[in-house]
């Protein structure tokens, strides 16, 4: 297992240092819905307009489904029309890696979770200013901690 990583937390609103979570394929399996396990473990996807999050506009951070890390703020959702959520930005640049995806025959950038390497979808050149980026994910990768009124 490699070192601690620096990932940012909402909670405290600081990085902090943590081990990255690292698990075989069975433990991940025991401990997630099917669903979560099939895309984000096995780079799967959801069925466009299918998640529960990709209409939702509650406040609050988008963590991940298998590890908890932070990952979105539901500030940087918008309608992208895709059928999935999709955001301009993640929390922090430090919570989420890419990678090259040549799947299905295309060149895509791979989102994955800094901390267990969760798939979270896919991220584009086609999104709103500032960043003009699309974090297009898959509601199954992503649980929603709502923020408590007033904050």
């Amino acid at each position: 297992m490699q070192g601690k990583i620096p990932i940012f937390s909402a909670r405290t609103g600081k990085v902090e240092l943590v081990d990255p979570i690292e698990k075989t394929e069975s433990e991940w399996r025991a401990i997630l819905p099917e669903q979560t396990f099939e895309v984000a473990r096995k780079q799967g996807t959801e069925p466009a307009f299918t998640g529960r999050y990709h209409d939702s506009h509650e406040d609050g951070i988008f963590t991940c489904a298998c590890c908890g890390t932070d990952l979105f703020d539901s500030h940087a959702k918008f309608d992208s029309g895709t059928g999935w959520p999709s955001f301009s930005s993640p929390i922090a640049p430090q919570n989420v890696r890419t990678a090259k995806d040549l799947s299905y025959g295309m060149v895509r950038t791979e989102v994955l979770c800094s901390r267990c390497g969760a798939h979270l979808g896919h991220v584009f050149p086609d999104g709103p200013p500032p960043t003009g980026l699309r974090y297009c994910m898959n509601s199954a990768s992503l649980n929603l901690v709502k923020r408590p009124a007033g904050n």
